[in-house]
């Protein structure tokens, strides 16, 4: 009987079916995704503006601002304002930018040195840069110190804020690995700080492109001979709508463009990190 036992064939048994893994991540990334947004808004406007849902006089049609910014082109005027709403830009988001980092540098290395300058740069941060405006008239006049010091204050905030966050979120076993290998301060800085600190510096720099073009909407409306927001503003006197929102355009244009820029060399830089928008 054992025998017969040990020698019946065994029936083959089924396992149960497995679901299908439910995937969770947003998908695959969808070629020229970024532009989707702003061309349905495009499209939108258009057929407002197609349909007499949107009042000219109010918001003017995409072909007539189109035309408009054809005719700014011809007499120069938009190329000129450009020049110099780039030049106050670009200064004041490169001093910015330099100034935020050294900062973050400094209170991110050293306890003494957070102490010292953490708080008043939070403070800075709660207080909006159109507040500072009069101020910084009353200080530094009506001139260009004045414009790309607003530029900067408004660039060096966001910049030290997720370069300081990005250093303090090392991994405390690489700075061991630093010390146990007798590194020099130099080498230190260079082959485990300024790698660690890099996601955080470059989400900083996102804010800060957008915060430079923010700032200067603010500060070239303000007694201004020239730019962009001057050449709004003397289009509102004239009751001007279609140059206002050439200007609009161009402000979201160079903001659009300048984040795209900062999101490249982010996605170049971090190629080695894998995240859920890969």
């Amino acid at each position: 009987m054992t025998a017969s036992v040990l020698t019946r064939p065994r029936t083959a048994t089924t396992a149960p079916a497995r679901k299908p893994r439910r995937r969770l991540k947003p998908g695959r990334p969808i070629p020229f995704g970024a532009a989707l947004g702003p061309l349905l808004l495009l499209a939108a406007w258009a057929l407002g503006s197609a349909t007499g849902w949107l009042d000219s006089r109010t918001l003017s049609a995409p072909w007539t601002v189109v035309t408009t910014a054809g005719d700014l082109i011809a007499d120069g005027r938009l190329q000129d304002n450009l020049a110099v709403s780039a030049r106050r830009a670009a200064l004041g988001l490169a001093i910015g930018t330099v100034a935020g980092t050294v900062l973050a540098l400094v209170a991110g290395l050293s306890r003494l040195g957070e102490a010292i300058l953490d708080g008043p740069i939070q403070i800075k941060r709660a207080i909006p840069a159109l507040a500072l405006v009069p101020l910084l008239i009353l200080w530094l006049g009506i001139g260009e110190q004045m414009k790309v010091t607003t530029i900067t204050l408004g660039v060096l905030v966001p910049v030290y804020i997720h370069t300081h966050n990005g250093l303090r979120s090392i991994d405390t076993r690489y700075v061991e690995l630093g010390e146990s290998l007798r590194l020099r301060p130099a080498v230190f800085l260079r082959r485990i700080v300024l790698p660690g600190a890099l996601p955080g510096f470059l989400l900083g720099m996102r804010f800060a492109v957008v915060g430079a073009w923010l700032a200067l909407v603010v500060v070239e409306q303000i007694n201004s001979t020239s730019g962009i927001g001057y050449m709004m503003d003397l289009a509102r006197q004239y009751g001007q709508t279609d140059v206002i929102i050439v200007g609009l355009v161009l402000y979201g244009l160079l903001g659009l463009l300048s984040d795209g820029a900062v999101r490249l060399v982010q996605r170049r830089a971090l190629s080695w990190r894998r995240t859920l928008a890969d």
